[in-house]
């Protein structure tokens, strides 16, 4: 009867790791557990932005470096949150990085490079963003769009940023929503949003190279950098692809 209580202790106890792979802006791997930053949702890796000059910005790409700098090589220390709503198969997690007076989930939200959304308590960082936007940190010095609408293919979601001038709202909307997305280094999964795809609980089929109709599928709504990224933003592998691994 001992053993009960020693495995719900094993399971919501924080997770220690001498490593931990940032895989984008506001996801880290430890072990085969991927957490997400509660409280976050920093731009996907293929997430385009405007900077302040109104030049075109791999934002997610920065979103995701910087978080690698955060990090370094330090230990890092997940406390579960439970099950991610965003994502499939990933946990909502408080991560923090030994010796740090805030958590990592903070730390992305004061850089400005991620918004606060609806998560427990101790993950609430509407004030920390409010401050990175009256700043202009991170994100809010350009013009770009909630991750989630980005996600969504939303193309007439709310403008966000100190550099969205009403006067270039067409081209603004334009380059955050590229006819011809730009594939991010390393990133060769090509995804596309499907509705009969809906019907099974997905956003939408997935090619890696080893498909068939890889290089004549039309132009796609996402790029991935892994299969289990693929996965876990709701889409799945297209049937007439062959059977292979991938990069994880």
């Amino acid at each position: 009867m001992r053993i009960l209580p020693l495995l719900f202790l094993l399971l919501t106890s924080p997770v220690l790791a001498a490593e931990a792979i940032v895989k984008d802006g506001d996801t880290i791997q430890i072990g085969n557990v991927a957490y997400n930053l509660a409280g976050v949702d920093a731009p996907e890796i293929d997430q385009p932005c405007v900077d302040e000059h109104a030049d075109n910005w791999a934002c997610g790409v920065e979103a995701r470096d910087r978080l690698v700098k955060l990090v370094g090589k330090r230990d890092v220390r997940c406390e579960e949150l439970g099950e991610d709503k965003a994502e499939k198969g990933r946990r909502a997690a408080l991560c923090t990085i030994a010796g740090e007076a805030i958590s990592l989930n903070q730390a992305v939200i004061q850089s400005g490079f991620g918004v606060s959304v609806e998560a427990p308590a101790k993950a609430k960082f509407q004030a920390d963003e409010t401050v990175a936007k009256d700043k202009r940190q991170g994100l809010w010095r350009g013009c770009f769009v909630a991750p989630a609408d980005f996600r969504s293919k939303s193309a007439d979601s709310a403008l966000l940023g100190g550099s969205c001038a009403p006067d270039k709202e067409k081209a603004l909307r334009a380059a955050l929503f590229p006819v011809d997305l730009p594939r991010p280094d390393g990133c060769n999964i090509r995804a596309k949003q499907v509705r009969r795809a809906k019907l099974t609980g997905n956003v939408g089929v997935y090619l890696i190279p080893q498909c068939q109709n890889y290089a004549t599928q039309p132009k796609p709504d996402r790029w991935f950098c892994s299969e289990d990224d693929a996965r876990a933003a709701g889409y799945r592998k297209a049937l007439n692809c062959q059977a292979s691994s991938s990069r994880k």
